[in-house]
């Protein structure tokens, strides 16, 4: 009697994911949100700069360097949204709707944790090299030398982009 009422605590307890499903997709609405009116704003004032002709200092710089944080953002939402799937998946249910609808990627679909890690880890690494595009913009270069690094470090991006990538299905 008390081996069967300590095993059913025990297994539902697994419900207190709910509450990292429930901040996760709340983090990542959220950042949504804060990348899309980090576009906004610099949209806005690029073409306000356009239209009255003036040409702040670094306007490009600025624009692509916002442009790619904003990316960043996105990615790091995509991070939560797959890490709150996976996590509901996992411990509460499988969704319904998602398996009744033939039309939708199966990218949410996860069936173990060694698969949610790796889904993240790949949405993970993609931010990384996009944050180091977005500090490469603002570096400064004064000899071969850096410039020979700075090239080194694309070509091991790349590498590791490529044997990240190599046996996928994609």
């Amino acid at each position: 009697m008390i081996e069967k009422l300590f095993e059913g605590l025990i297994w539902r307890s697994r419900f207190i994911v709910i509450l990292a499903v429930i901040f996760g997709l709340l983090g990542a609405i959220v950042l949504f949100i804060i990348a899309s009116l980090d576009i906004y704003n610099i949209s806005v004032y690029t073409i306000t700069a356009l239209l009255t002709n003036a040409h702040p200092a670094k306007l490009h710089e600025n624009l692509v360097s916002t442009i790619i944080g904003a990316i960043d953002l996105y990615l790091i939402a995509v991070v939560l949204f797959i890490f709150a799937f996976g996590l509901y998946e996992l411990f509460i249910s499988e969704i319904d709707e998602a398996m009744n609808d033939k039309k939708t990627s199966k990218i949410l679909e996860i069936h173990s944790l060694d698969q949610l890690k790796d889904k993240i880890a790949k949405v993970i690494i993609m931010v990384l090299v996009v944050s180091f595009f977005q500090r490469v913009l603002h570096t400064e270069y004064n000899g071969a030398k850096e410039m020979l690094y700075f090239a080194l470090s694309i070509l091991a991006l790349a590498l590791g982009l490529y044997f990240l990538h190599r046996n996928s299905k994609y």
